[in-house]
């Protein structure tokens, strides 16, 4: 997750956008220092400027909304897991991240958002109600990620499944998607 905020606003800058990210006031990923290897209390009080025109990672709400493509599967784009999802039926299929679009799309037509890579998302792990569905949890360290991925069950590749980890952990079968404001 520290990765990927660092990768959403060098990716803002080169492109002359607004930096969504901000680490002590700081919007520059230069000032922020090295990417932390364990849990970091500044790191994880990043605040987000959602006006900002930007690259970031979506909200959880925004990345199930993506994910159901308009429609109600069970799966990003079928009921069907194999059509859509690379996952392991049996912790002993794959061994590693598959390349993105071998799989059929959603209606929205994105690709991989059940299986292949847990997607990280904005919000911090923790309860969520319908006043708090589309904001997350106002507390916790861990970060939520969603989609599953090539290294669990399909169980875990379910649109509404949530996941979440350290925001300083790298694995291989975490990954991000980005989005950005609209201009509408």
């Amino acid at each position: 997750w520290y990765d990927a905020i660092v990768y959403c606003n060098k990716l803002s800058i080169k492109e002359n956008l607004t930096p969504c990210y901000s680490i002590d006031g700081s919007t520059d990923p230069a000032a922020w220092g090295e990417v932390p290897a364990l849990s970091n209390s500044t790191w994880n009080a990043t605040t987000c400027d959602f006006n900002a025109n930007g690259y970031r990672l979506p909200t959880e709400a925004e990345w199930e909304w993506l994910a159901r493509g308009g429609e109600n599967y069970e799966y990003a784009g079928s009921d069907t897991i194999d059509d859509v999802a690379w996952y392991d039926k049996s912790y002993t299929n794959y061994t590693e991240t598959r390349e993105v679009k071998t799989k059929a799309p959603n209606r929205y037509g994105l690709y991989d958002m059940s299986g292949n890579v847990y997607e990280w998302c904005w919000d911090r792990n923790g309860s969520i109600s319908s006043s708090t569905a589309a904001d997350g949890a106002a507390s916790g360290v861990s970060r939520v990620q969603r989609g599953g991925c090539w290294y669990y069950y399909d169980f875990n590749c379910r649109v509404a499944y949530r996941y979440f980890s350290s925001p300083y952990i790298r694995n291989s079968y975490y990954g991000f998607r980005l989005v950005r404001a609209s201009s509408n």
